[in-house]
């Protein structure tokens, strides 16, 4: 029993960080590019990770080596706006994006939930689906200020959550049998197309990077070392926990996809595949329904770690970034973890009960990402090179060369998003009106800006 416990006192922090990452977007968009491109990018999986190990290794080193936090660190050479600016962009951000997570969370448990019927309205079920919302997110805040050492609950939360993710999702992969020379080939770069590859391909390769890689996350990952209690003389066991933890979550990811191109490929068209309830409801026939329910065990996992954790990076940076505590056990902390998971749960009530259109919210949110994610790569990169800072971190080359084409990435993505932000301004508001003719039957014009957590069905 001692032993065990001394194995996994040598992991956590990066495990948390997978966790998070996985979340229900991750799983739907893994799912959609395997139904569309069967195993071909497989390898755009393995290139994602390794730009994560780099951040997050960099990021853990940081926080052992830093005698503060990074946002501590920033305040104290360049200014408290700048850690102010961090805490407040990852905030709203996180306040913005939560209402899918609760969503999300919801949706994981679909197929579990009755359904519509003469007894059972439909506004009787989202009354339904609004309860359990609330329940949740009154759970999490009892959570918070009932129990002590949160850091430890969340570690153990996580990593099984984590476990039961690679569980579920694992043995979908086995009976879906994927072929091991498709997989082969998958992991040869290459591009669907060739030299004519469309858009759609290169937005799904920059999506499928985004399953894997995600700079807040990373991050976050110098927190919780901190958290953790481990310095400079853990170094070493760090950078095993990141191995470790972006591993798992790199081959979870090749799992989901895996099995989605080996049973989905070629069979559905992948724009069937608008929720990851969508995506178990289409594994059910084939696999069986405790196949499926191992599925959905999955996605809840994902969907519960991502709305958890995604709320504590919120409400902990922004209270780092007013110099307030960066602690979870700590006052202001857990304020703002609070009014993240509150700010959530109102938007998702009202897309639920009033069929809320949040596009105007997530347009906001996706432009502040814009900003949020060079500037947390830099700011990683500034910590880590900085004269003030070079010989106490003593980053190793290979984490600052990754760290750097990570921020290349990271800035690539956020030109494509203000992209995508100025063509959806333009459509949802600055378009002239379009007066609807009697007996025409307009076609549907709503699309999602990026692949984010699948939304409840509201039947009106």
């Amino acid at each position: 029993m001692q032993g065990s416990r001394k194995v996994l006192s040598r992991f956590g922090p990066a495990i948390i960080v997978a966790a998070v990452v996985l979340g229900p977007g991750s799983i739907l968009t893994s799912s959609k590019v395997g139904c569309e491109f069967g195993y071909s990018l497989i390898w755009v999986i393995i290139a994602a990770g390794l730009l994560m190990i780099g951040a997050t290794a960099l990021s853990a080193r940081l926080g052992a080596t830093l005698e503060r936090t990074p946002c501590q660190e920033l305040a104290s050479s360049l200014g408290r706006p700048v850690s102010i600016f961090i805490g407040a962009v990852l905030f709203f951000v996180v306040a913005a994006f939560q209402s899918s997570n609760n969503i999300a969370v919801i949706a994981a448990l679909d197929p579990l939930m009755p359904q519509e019927s003469p007894d059972l309205s439909a506004g009787q079920l989202n009354a339904i689906k609004a309860g359990l919302l609330i329940l949740l997110n009154l759970v999490v805040v009892a959570a918070l200020y009932g129990l002590s050492k949160l850091y430890q609950r969340l570690e153990q939360l996580m990593i099984s959550l984590m476990l039961l993710m690679i569980i579920g999702f694992g043995i979908n992969l086995l009976f879906a049998r994927p072929a091991p020379l498709e997989v082969a080939k998958g992991l040869i770069p290459s591009i669907p197309g060739g030299d004519g590859a469309s858009s759609e391909s290169l937005l799904a390769v920059l999506g499928l990077i985004g399953t894997t890689f995600s700079i807040a996350g990373a991050f976050y990952q110098a927190y919780l070392v901190k958290e953790k209690g481990w310095t400079k003389n853990e170094l070493s066991i760090g950078l095993m926990d990141t191995i470790t933890g972006i591993t798992a979550l790199g081959l979870t990811t090749m799992m989901i996809m895996s099995t989605s191109a080996a049973v989905l490929h070629g069979k559905i068209d992948p724009s069937q595949l608008q929720s990851v309830t969508d995506v178990a409801k289409q594994l059910q026939p084939l696999f069986g329904e405790w196949a499926a329910y191992l599925f959905v065990a999955g996605i809840f996992a994902g969907a519960f770690s991502s709305f958890f954790v995604n709320a504590t990076i919120g409400g902990v940076l922004l209270s780092d970034g007013l110099g307030l505590g960066a602690s979870l056990d700590q006052k202001w902390p857990k304020l703002f973890t609070v009014l993240a998971l509150f700010a959530g749960m109102a938007v998702a009530l009202a897309m639920v009960l009033a069929d809320w259109n949040r596009v105007a919210l997530i347009i906001v949110a996706q432009a502040m990402t814009v900003l949020g994610g060079p500037v947390l790569a830099a700011s990683l990169l500034y910590l880590a090179l900085s004269k003030r800072y070079r010989d106490q971190v003593k980053a190793p080359a290979w984490m600052v060369t990754l760290m750097i084409l990570g921020f290349i990435f990271v800035s690539i993505v956020a030109v494509q998003t203000a992209r995508n932000v100025a063509q959806k301004v333009q459509t949802e508001f600055l378009a002239p009106a379009v007066v609807e003719q009697p007996d025409i039957e307009e076609p549907e014009l709503e699309q999602p800006l990026l692949p984010t957590p699948d939304p409840v069905e509201t039947t009106e």
